[in-house]
This record gives C-alpha cells, sequence and structure tokens, in this order.
C-alpha cells in the first residue's frame, strides 16, 4: 500500500499542533524575511514530536516558528508534507580529510549534515608543534587559531568543530616511540591539551589501536583528560580493543573518564567477530554502572515539550533571542547525575573501515612505517606477526570479510573494491602474502573494510538512550578531486540510511528519536549552544526531508551515489542544497568552543 509523505510524517510520531498567537496586522511596509520554509512538519530536535509550522530566518539565525507566518520570505521552500529539523551534526567525522582538496564537502552536505566534528581518535590537524605542514594534503597546523583561520580563509560548506588528538599530542611530544611517558613528558603534553582547549578544541580523542596512541598508558590518558572536567568537555575514545578485550577496554574507558572527572564518549561502539556479538548485554551494563544507574540522556528522545512560542517579535533584538535560547539548551544539567556521563556514536553499517595495518599487531607498528614494512620481512619478526594477523582475521570471519578499500600504488588499483580472500585466488597468491605485497608497494598506506558486526546489535546501539549517529566517515563526490579510491559507503549515506532503513523500514526507533540523536544530542556533547535546536535565536541550520523517501544509495560495491530524499538543507542561514542543486554559496565556519 502507498503512503503519502504528509500520512508518513504524522504516523511517525508528529503532531499538528497549532502555536496559538495574537492576529498579526499585515502591513504594506513591513519587511520581509530572508527566508521562510513554510507548511513543513517541524522537529525542533530535542525528541518532541513535530508540528505543523512556518520557520523564517535572518540574519543567519532563525526568528520565527509560527502555525502560519503572514510576512513573506526573499527566498521561500515549500515544506509541505516533509520533516523540517536542525541541520544534522555529525559528531564523529574525518571530513576534514579532504576539505582543502573539495570544500564543497558534497556527500556530507547531500546527507543533510551541517556540522561535523573531526580530531577524532587521537589524530587532530592541530596542534603541531611545528610550522605549519600543508605539503601533501596533509594541512596540518602550529596552533588552533591557525586552524581556524585557515578555515575562514577556506570558506567551506559546512561548520567544523575539532576535538584535539592525544595521539597527536603525543606524537609531538615523544614521537611514535612504544614506552611510557615520563611525568615531564606528561606535564608537556598536558599542557599542549589545556592550550588546545582554550583556543577552542571541543573535546580530547583517543586512538588506542592506532600509533603512537595504542603506547599510552591509562595513568597517561587520565593525567591528559583532567583539562576537560572543568569544561565538561568529553573523552571520545576510539577504545583499545573491540573484539575479544571489548569488556576490558570498555572499563579502560571509563575508568579515564572517572579518573578525570569528564564526560567520557565512546566511539563507533561495536563487537566486533561473531564470537563477540553476545557481549553486547555485558557492554550495556557496565555503562549503565558507570552512570549511577542512569541510561536516561540529558533530554530524553520522545519526551514531549512545548515547543516555543509561535515567533520571536520582530521587535526583539537577536541577541536577546539568543539567551533565551540559550537559556533552554539541554547542554547543561541542572546538576551532576552521580557516576559519570557515558555515550556513545555508531555510524549504520555491519561493517568498519580502517587502514590495512590495522590487521597488524600494534607492537609491529612501532616507529616509522619504514620499520613496520622491513619487520614483514625479518625471520626474526615475520611468522609472529603473520600468526597473529592471520588469528585477527579469523576473528572477523575470514579473508573475504576483507575488502581493499583505497590504494596508493596506481599499478594496484585492480584489487580496489576486492574482497582479498577471492582475490587473492584470480592472483594466485595466498591472501596474507598479498596483503604483505600490497602494503609492500603502497608504502603503508592501504585501506581496508572488515564486515565484522552483528546486525541485531546495530540496531540496539542505535535505538539505546545514550547512543547517538555518527558515520566515522570522509567527504566524496562523484566528480572532481574526492572522486577516487573506493569508500566505505558510510560518507555518502550514514544519515540518510538512519531515516530510511532503521526509522521507516525496520522502526528500530521513532523518527523524532532519530532526529534527536543526529541533532540535540550531539550538540550537547560538545557544549554547541547555539546548534542542534529549531527556536528563535538558534543558528539556522536547517534540513528538509521527506521521511516516505529518504534513503542512502551507496552500497560497498558501488559507492558513489547521494542519498535520495534531502530536499533542502541550510547552513548558516544560507541554502546550500535544495532540489538536487548543489549552490555555489559556501557559508560554513569553523565552531571553536573557546567561551
Amino acid at each position: 500500500m502507498s503512503i503519502s509523505r504528509r500520512s508518513f510524517v504524522v504516523s511517525a510520531g508528529t503532531t499538528l499542533a497549532a502555536i496559538v498567537g495574537p492576529p498579526r496586522l499585515v502591513l504594506p511596509w513591513r519587511r520581509r524575511y530572508a527566508l521562510v520554509i513554510r507548511g513543513g512538519t517541524v522537529f525542533d530536535g530535542l525528541g518532541n514530536r513535530g508540528i505543523e509550522a512556518d520557520v523564517a530566518i535572518e540574519g543567519g539565525r532563525i526568528v520565527a516558528i509560527a502555525k502560519k507566518l503572514d510576512d513573506a520570505g526573499a527566498t521561500e521552500i515549500d515544506a509541505r508534507g516533509m520533516a523540517v529539523a536542525p541541520g544534522f551534526i555529525d559528531i564523529h567525522s574525518h571530513g576534514d580529510g579532504s576539505l582543502w582538496e573539495d570544500p564543497r564537502s558534497e556527500s556530507i552536505v547531500r546527507q543533510g549534515v551541517t556540522t561535523i566534528v573531526v580530531g577524532q581518535d587521537g589524530s587532530s590537524r592541530a596542534p603541531t608543534g611545528s610550522a605549519p605542514d600543508e605539503d601533501n594534503g596533509r594541512h596540518s597546523f602550529q596552533s588552533f587559531p591557525e586552524f581556524w583561520q585557515s578555515l575562514a580563509n577556506l570558506k567551506p560548506s559546512l561548520n567544523i568543530a575539532s576535538m584535539v588528538g592525544l595521539g597527536t599530542v603525543r606524537g609531538i611530544v615523544i614521537g611514535n616511540v612504544n614506552r611510557p611517558a615520563t611525568p615531564d613528558e606528561i606535564a608537556k603534553m598536558t599542557q599542549l591539551v589545556e592550550q588546545a582547549l582554550a583556543d577552542g578544541a571541543c573535546g580530547a580523542s583517543s586512538g588506542l589501536e592506532y600509533t603512537p596512541g595504542a603506547f599510552a598508558t591509562r595513568e597517561e590518558l587520565i593525567a591528559l583528560c583532567k583539562p576537560l572536567a572543568s569544561r565538561r568537555l568529553p573523552y571520545a575514545t576510539h577504545m583499545r580493543n573491540e573484539d575479544d578485550h571489548v569488556l576490558e577496554a570498555i572499563d579502560e574507558s571509563i575508568a579515564v573518564a572517572m579518573g578525570a572527572r569528564c564526560p567520557l564518549q565512546i566511539s563507533h561502539l561495536k563487537t566486533q567477530g561473531p564470537r563477540n556479538w553476545g557481549k553486547l548485554d555485558e557492554i550495556f551494563a557496565h555503562i549503565h554502572r558507570a552512570r549511577g544507574g542512569l541510561d536516561v540522556a540529558a533530554a530524553p528522545a520522545g519526551e514531549t515539550r512545548k515547543m516555543p512560542s509561535s515567533a520571536t517579535k520582530k521587535g526583539t533584538p537577536a541577541s536577546t533571542a539568543k539567551k533565551r535560547a540559550s537559556s533552554r539548551s539541554a547542554a547543561a544539567p541542572k546538576a551532576d547525575p552521580p557516576g559519570i556521563d557515558v555515550a556513545f556514536d555508531r555510524y549504520p553499517y555491519i561493517a568498519y573501515q580502517t587502514g590495512l595495518t590495522n590487521l597488524f599487531p600494534v607492537w609491529s607498528r612501532d616507529g616509522s612505517t619504514q620499520q613496520f614494512l622491513q619487520r614483514l620481512d625479518d625471520p626474526a619478526t615475520a611468522d609472529k606477526i603473520r600468526r597473529e594477523t592471520v588469528a585477527k582475521v579469523e576473528l572477523i570471519g575470514g579473508w573475504d570479510n576483507v575488502q581493499i578499500s583505497g590504494v596508493s600504488n596506481y599499478a594496484d588499483a585492480a584489487a580496489d573494491g576486492k574482497r582479498v580472500g577471492s582475490f587473492a585466488k584470480t592472483q594466485q597468491l595466498e591472501p596474507y602474502a598479498l596483503v604483505v605485497a600490497l602494503l609492500q608497494r603502497g608504502k603503508g598506506n592501504v585501506g581496508m573494510v572488515g564486515f565484522a558486526m552483528s546486525e541485531d546489535n546495530l540496531e540496539r546501539i542505535l535505538a539505546h538512550p545514550q547512543g547517538m549517529v555518527c558515520s566515522d566517515g570522509g567527504a566524496y563526490a562523484t566528480d572532481g578531486p574526492t572522486h577516487k579510491g573506493h569508500p566505505h559507503p558510510r560518507g555518502l549515506g550514514t544519515f540518510p540510511r538512519v531515516l530510511g532503513k532503521y526509522v521507516r523500514e525496520r522502526k528500530a526507533l521513532t523518527l523524532a528519536s532519530a532526529i534527536y540523536k543526529m541533532t540535540a544530542f550531539p550538540a550537547s556533547r560538545i557544549g554547541l549552544t547555539d546548534r542542534g535546536r529549531l527556536a528563535p535565536g538558534m543558528a539556522a541550520d536547517v534540513v528538509v526531508f521527506d521521511p516516505s523517501a529518504v534513503a542512502d544509495k551507496a552500497t560497498f560495491e558501488d559507492p558513489f551515489h547521494y542519498p535520495v530524499g534531502i530536499k533542502a538543507v541550510i547552513v548558516n542561514g544560507v541554502v546550500a542544497l535544495r532540489d538536487d542543486q548543489r549552490t555555489t554559496d559556501r557559508a560554513g565556519q569553523g565552531l571553536s568552543a573557546k567561551s
């Protein structure tokens, strides 16, 4: 049976609620708004049911939300039958990887995302501890002020917030060396974290399966995270293990946050390998205990709250409206709850993406890439590396659960997108020998996708009160410099996939709850008090989409396809996408968390 867009919006948890206000006198000299979104079902981002309303935008801010706005907009978007929501916030993104190469961030904007949070997995573009490095597209910066200035000069298409990478900090002070930090080195690293936070970083991240982050002790991590406590900014961690020792890794993450007294954000929570799928209940129990028995977020999804009043009156200063909106922010709870504040994020796919070197043991990656590659052939280490790598592959189900997602050596282009087991047969090679050869020829720079997770667990993680949505992906396009390689489809389809597959089709969560997990919840984690909600005074980051049609189209076999069902995307009051057409205006900005 077919279903109309309007009836789907209503059935997905929306209700048409009139916003009552005094009669409005229409005068011929009344000025128009810059932009009006007409007749959509407006979701405020806090988990409330939607209401049918108009949204007016002026000066990059939302200035009015009402059942019917009489004033016209210089630009108007017909949103009847559509959902109108705050622009999506990707709490864990690698979209900065190609930002200076292609500031359009095409695949991200087309998902309805207006803000990305980068500096993840322990690696950030600032600080470097040396002069800025813009060679080979790296674009790293000596300090966060230089990073923000570079973004201002670039004029990106979306907003960028950034954490400070604790692996980056360790690399500056110690290098890629497998040893504990000395007290003096910990003091130097802590000072770098303090400075980064003072300069606007929105948290600190670790990548404990990568080097040099893997070499950090728990005590080092606690010391480096203590500056987060007073700012109530999170420690976001790619944990030390996500398979056989995932429970120990959860406990270590909790211990670091408890020791530092800061919020904890577990990055892309997962249980890898079929033998670990049954551990999810215990993971949730550990998180529940760490939170002091509280499993409800600061702004519970689905809780009914009163929508903001009909509009900010035209005579009300924008600054006053902004203060009022800020006072209603879900970002700051009234009192500290028992335990610690623990939340997590996840992308809506059962496969992860990483570097092919991540299949190899951490100890083998100590030092430089060249040293790692030499160990692969060294008789003293080669057999041990092989045994541990093959065991890792067996854990996730074998070599055909490993897909090559990018090669740097042009001669190996035929391997892109291929499953290692099957491709090795065509090359008449043993799979381990094939991956070693790819790494040797590519100087260690080879990407992979690992199919290792459970669909049932994925739904439970997305639906959990402390779960939110991330892509963990990059930015791509069907044309230009970012149309290359064979990327994970999450970089092109994450947010529409949640709305299409997990809301509309599988009903794993409601539409209002999913929007909350993409907007107000992530905004509250990193202190974005003027984004993530639709209310007068808030920044005008908005997405308009069709809940009955929104869907991802990118696949693992054929990733370069944009999603469907995203009607319009507005960034800081400027239309970035409308009816599948990108505009040339780029209105994004760096979002410094500096108070």
